[in-house]
């Protein structure tokens, strides 16, 4: 059967739309039905804009009836994560504190999305400023689990076909986490290979742009609209962007190095055993395991960047927190409050500590073409208080290597799980075409009991 528009992909709608086989006006008319039928138990939206929404895809079908120039996403929908700014819009970043916060510039990464014909279908929840303090928003999967966080309403949203690409960003494990929480593909590129300018910051030396679909070739096609250089961006990196898509196809079965100290240890039963049967799947289509162990300084890498993070956190809040610290919700608060009361020696140490972790976690990913471990110790438990375990993920953000969540398959919950794969700095492209071979060779495509 022809899947129906709302399964379609971002680089299906891409096409079709290009084929003239469907309209980007039939494309946004089946995403808000889906919206009307799921959202209200859902909660992934912070808002909607219907009238806008179907204005841009006319304008987008007018720029193609007239013959004009469009993009490699021209009609593509797209969920805005609620701490990107768009001109005129409000952000609310989740939060009381920017209730009343309408920027009046818009977040590069957006105007570059928009450049390449993208619709922005709305704003999609987060936890509050992306931080600890979980949101309302429901687990397609199942209600009484965490979907995740922060970037909590993009994975939903993505998950329960109500959109085929959401922007999300990660300080720890914002994106890595919820999209394997959900059963979807998320990407997060090496730390300033994508510009922040416009997201409203956690960390300033942290923070990571990135971005959730349901298949790898989603991942590369935004990053290939989004990498590059940002003058105004001081972490940014020089490098041009590569080509990301054309060498998709080209990788031949991989030499994985499969983390076993920490990331296995800490896994659950089910979670190891699902990891060493995808092992044995892309084993048995060609790909070579050695097993690796991390180095020393990974010991205290996960306590530096949690200081860090809430040191940094406490610096950009600072003004608003001597304000009105009782608007923020209790974990942001706490962790505000522990920031703002850490010397500058501690942070120091850490940041000189984490230095060392960064040279070392660069080796250790030179020792393979990709590193591999499962994306979270267990699927996503029914325990709404948190958004879940960010120890797989933090590492990762940390020392700025560019990762990616794969679903594996559902456990015995009937929840999701997934692998991470992980890459060299800046070595996306290779990144996605081993993430895209191990796709083929596994084989899954999870679909929620909601979006039947």
């Amino acid at each position: 059967t022809m899947p129906q528009i709302h399964e379609l992909t971002a680089a299906e709608i891409a096409r079709q739309i290009r084929d003239r086989t469907i309209t980007p006006m039939k494309v946004v008319q089946a995403l808000l039905a889906r919206m009307d039928a799921l959202e209200p138990q859902l909660e992934a939206w912070v808002r909607v804009d219907r009238e806008t929404v179907l204005a841009d895809a006319q304008q987008r079908q007018a720029e193609m009836d007239i013959g004009a120039e469009t993009g490699p996403l021209h009609g593509v929908p797209i969920g805005i994560k609620d701490i990107y700014n768009i001109a005129g819009i409000p952000t609310t970043a989740g939060s009381k504190v920017y209730a009343d916060y309408v920027p009046d510039e818009t977040a590069v990464t957006i105007d570059l999305l928009q450049k390449a014909g993208a619709i922005m279908l709305g704003k999609t929840v987060t936890t509050e400023f992306a931080c600890l303090d979980p949101s309302h928003t429901k687990n397609p999967w199942n209600p009484a689990h965490t979907p995740g966080g922060s970037s909590s309403g993009s994975a939903v949203s993505v998950a329960a076909r109500m959109c085929p690409i959401a922007m999300g960003s990660q300080t720890v494990g914002s994106v890595l986490r919820p999209a394997s929480y959900n059963g979807i593909v998320g990407l997060k590129p090496t730390y300033g290979r994508v510009s922040r300018r416009g997201v409203v910051p956690v960390s300033w030396s942290l923070d990571t742009v990135g971005w959730m679909g349901r298949s790898v070739e989603d991942m590369a096609l935004l990053l290939q609209v989004m990498a590059g250089p940002d003058d105004l961006d001081p972490v940014a990196s020089r490098l041009p962007a590569e080509d990301y898509i054309s060498g998709l196809e080209s990788a031949r079965p991989p030499k994985i190095g499969l983390i076993t100290s920490f990331f296995m240890e800490e896994s659950d039963q089910e979670t190891q055993q699902r990891t060493r049967a995808v092992l044995e799947e892309l084993k048995s289509a060609g790909a070579s395991v050695l097993e690796l162990k991390l180095p020393e300084s990974f010991q205290t890498a996960f306590q530096d960047q949690l200081l860090i993070m809430g040191v940094e956190a406490a610096a950009f809040h600072k003004p608003m927190y001597e304000k009105q610290a009782q608007d923020y919700r209790p974990k942001l608060r706490e962790m505000l409050r522990q920031g703002l009361a850490t010397d500058a020696t501690t942070y120091s140490k850490a940041l000189e500590r984490r230095l060392r972790f960064t040279a070392d976690m660069k080796e250790l990913a030179e020792q393979a073409d990709v590193l591999l471990t499962p994306s979270t110790p267990t699927a996503p438990l029914a325990d709404l208080t948190n958004t879940g375990d960010t120890r797989f993920q933090g590492p990762w953000t940390s020392c700025g290597l560019p990762t990616i969540t794969l679903p594996t398959g559902l456990a015995e919950s009937g929840l999701p799980m997934g692998i991470q794969l992980i890459a060299p700095p800046v070595e996306e492209a290779r990144l996605l075409a081993i993430a895209r071979w191990c796709e083929k060779v596994i084989d899954v495509q999870l679909t929620p009991p909601t979006s039947i």
